[in-house]
């Protein structure tokens, strides 16, 4: 059985010598490997087997399937200050790597590196030759090694790419909020080029917590960047957040909850058909247990809308809520709901000591609890 891919060289040409095969370079393996495969084409038993891709050759089966994977970039939130600190570099570096994802310009490279190496191999030969005239057996040992064109790393000329500010003081040296204000422009910037641009390749921008040290006015920016960006061709954007803020900047395809159970992260799509009512402060709610008088206006308007107010309100314990009507001050039962209710609606109205968050966040487990197992 041969196994192409994991036989060095010398194992190749026995393979070449035994079966009489002809090969128009014996030093290169690729091209061996192609001379055995054509000679043994038409009678071919193949099977899958199991390869060890650390070694020798197979090392360089990721790096072709790398050609066919998207670019992925991760902007992490918290970063070390340091000269070395890619957080501001990331957008450039990135950059780089899409410039040089280009088929025109890999073409280019390829035959740059094609050249070379065919200069290299001329060089290479001449000097053996000279060898077999002063050592035969020496000679014959050496062989010529060009690293294969595909592992020839272009990005590296490109690895010290920066960004500088005013007088020269480099962006990692500025506080986070102006190397995340950088961020937020690379992607409104990325948006609207991959927008204008055809045959763009494939992303995936990863961004952990976007919301850290912006502006709310900058957070709505971005996550319009990253809205505009998703609906482009061949790009996938991935973000986390602890801000019920830019949750509610979202829309339900856009969010997944993840929870922690029995040592395991489940990932849950929120489905519109799977809340109460569709509601952003309702996935707040679930995911970071957010509480807030929006949340509970929605709530009590809902249940009022499905007209099971009266339901709702019966049995439940009332408190004194006083008010003024008609130049005099009268004091009315409520329940916590509807206690709560009037407060947020008419703040002018001084009269009662203001809810409590802890009272907040009762009635809102109340109502949902009524929602849930009446509506």
């Amino acid at each position: 059985m041969f196994r192409f891919i994991v036989k060095k060289i010398t194992e190749l040409r026995k393979i070449l010598d035994e079966n009489s095969i002809e090969c128009e370079d014996k030093t290169r393996s690729a091209l061996i490997r192609t001379a055995i495969w054509n000679h043994f084409s038409d009678d071919l038993e193949l099977n899958e087997i199991e390869i060890d891709v650390t070694k020798e050759d197979a090392k360089n089966i990721w790096n072709q399937f790398k050609n066919y994977m998207p670019l992925y970039a991760l902007f992490q939130s918290d970063r070390k200050n340091s000269d070395g600190d890619s957080e501001v570099q990331d957008p450039l570096k990135e950059a780089v790597r899409q410039i040089l994802n280009n088929d025109e310009l890999r073409n280019k490279f390829n035959e740059i590196a094609t050249e070379v190496s065919a200069k290299l191999k001329e060089v290479a030969d001449r000097t053996l030759d000279k060898l077999r005239e002063m050592n035969p057996d020496v000679a014959d040992s050496l062989n010529p090694v060009i690293p294969p064109v595909e592992n020839l790393k272009w990005a590296d000329i490109f690895k010290n790419v920066t960004i500088s500010g005013d007088e020269d003081i480099p962006i990692n040296k500025r506080g986070s909020g102006i190397k995340r204000l950088i961020l937020l422009n690379f992607f409104r910037a990325e948006a609207e080029r991959r927008q204008q641009e055809r045959n763009v390749p494939n992303i995936i921008y990863a961004i952990e917590e976007p919301e850290t040290s912006q502006h709310p006015e900058h957070q709505r920016k971005l996550i319009e960047a990253f809205k505009a960006l998703s609906n482009t061709d061949n790009t996938q954007i991935i973000l986390t957040t602890h801000s019920p803020a830019i949750v509610k900047l979202l829309d339900f395809d856009d969010l997944k909850l993840l929870k922690e159970e029995n040592g395991r992260i489940n990932v849950i799509q929120v489905e519109r058909h799977n809340l109460p009512y569709p509601s952003l402060n309702e996935v707040n709610f679930l995911g970071f247990g957010e509480s807030n008088e929006e949340y509970h206006n929605e709530l009590y308007g809902f249940i009022e809308s499905e007209d099971k107010l009266n339901e709702y309100k019966n049995g439940k314990p009332t408190m004194n809520y006083r008010r003024m009507r008609n130049g005099q001050e009268i004091e009315e039962q409520k329940v916590l709901s509807e206690f709560i209710r009037h407060q947020i609606h008419h703040p002018e109205n001084t009269l009662n000591d203001r809810f409590t968050i802890e009272q907040l966040q009762e009635s809102i487990r109340m109502m949902r609890d009524f929602i849930q197992n009446n509506i």
